[in-house]
This record gives structure tokens, C-alpha cells and sequence, in this order.
């Protein structure tokens, strides 16, 4: 059995090679500062764990993150399940992202679509209808970045190819990117 400690080495061994991530992660914070300041929104999606950071993060986004500041337009497209289940049942899985971008997207919006492989059919084709929207897409993935890596605007691939290490890089990147979008935020027109 492993122990906590091989765990937490793995961990600080794929966090400190994330460091290879650092201008793909800023400048992904400054289009996203781009996206809000403009008045647009940020969409997410992804599946299983992604879905919940997309969750997590559009919270972070409409609530706060560590400061008192105004809601920021933000939409998981993950939490609807009579949308979710309606799609999948009435045409399939591989779309269910795409019908709500094709709905709530616009232009000059953002969606950061997350897969740890980069394969995903929904996330793929979620990316390519945000594209075809001019909406910018900011693809958060694993190693070889798969797919993603040739649709998206932007995109950050977590040195890892072990799931869990991967979406633990993704959350602290999305924390990241709370905090100096409140930090801009609270400096710019916005405050």
C-alpha cells in the first residue's frame, strides 16, 4: 500500500514542475481579466472531477475568492442535470456542452474547457463550438494535451500523466487566476 508520504512526494514533484506552465498560466489570467473587464463571461466544463472544478471555480468567480468584490459573470455548464440529461437522451453525450455554448455563448466570452487527457469528445467538441462562436478557449490539460491542444486559444498541459496529480494542478491554477483577477479587479474600473 502506498503511503501518504509517497503521495505527497508525487505531488510536490508534478507542483514543481509546473513551474514549465507559468507564462501559459498568466497569460491565460490576463485574457480572462480581458474577458471581465469587457463584460463578457467565462464558461466551464468538464467530466468527473473537472466537472467539479468547473463548479468550483465558476463559484469562486460568482461569489468570491478571498476578497468582498461585485459577482463575475460565470457559468460551470456541468450543473444542469435536466439539461444534461435531456441532451444526452435526446442526441448524446458527445455533445451535451455544445448545445448550452451554442445558447449562452457569445462573443468575446471564454470557456475554459478541462480534460486531463485532452480527449474528450465533449470537451473537444465544446472547444470547437466555442471557437466557431469567436468565443476564446482556454484548455486545461494533462501531459500531451491531446486535441485540445490544436482548438484551444490557449492552453496549459500539467506536466502529469497521473489523473489525480493533473486536476490538483488545475485547481491551483484556477486559484491562481481567482486571486489576480480580484487583485486587477479591485485596481480597474471595476473595483
Amino acid at each position: 500500500m502506498k503511503t501518504f508520504n509517497e503521495e505527497l512526494k508525487q505531488h510536490i514533484a508534478v507542483m514543481q514542475l509546473a513551474e514549465r506552465c507559468s507564462e501559459s498560466v498568466e497569460s491565460a489570467a490576463n485574457l480572462l481579466i480581458t474577458t471581465f473587464q469587457n463584460g463578457n463571461k467565462i464558461l466551464l466544463c468538464g467530466n468527473g472531477g473537472s466537472a467539479a472544478d468547473a463548479q468550483h471555480l465558476a463559484a469562486e468567480f460568482v461569489v468570491r475568492y478571498e476578497q468582498k468584490r461585485r459577482a463575475l459573470p460565470a457559468i460551470a455548464l456541468t450543473t444542469d442535470t435536466s439539461i444534461l440529461t435531456a441532451h444526452a437522451n435526446d442526441f448524446d453525450f458527445d455533445s451535451v456542452f455544445v448545445r448550452q455554448i451554442e445558447a449562452l455563448g457569445n462573443s468575446g466570452d471564454t470557456l475554459i474547457a478541462i480534460s486531463t487527457s485532452g480527449n474528450s469528445k465533449n470537451i473537444i467538441q465544446a472547444a470547437q463550438t466555442a471557437r466557431a462562436k469567436n468565443l476564446n478557449v482556454i484548455a486545461l490539460t494533462g501531459e500531451s494535451g491531446g486535441t485540445l491542444i490544436d482548438i484551444a486559444t490557449l492552453t496549459i498541459t500539467v506536466p502529469s500523466i497521473i489523473t489525480a496529480r493533473i486536476q490538483e494542478t488545475h485547481i491551483l491554477i484556477g486559484h491562481y487566476w481567482c486571486g489576480v483577477i480580484e487583485e486587477n479587479l479591485n485596481v480597474s474600473q471595476f473595483a
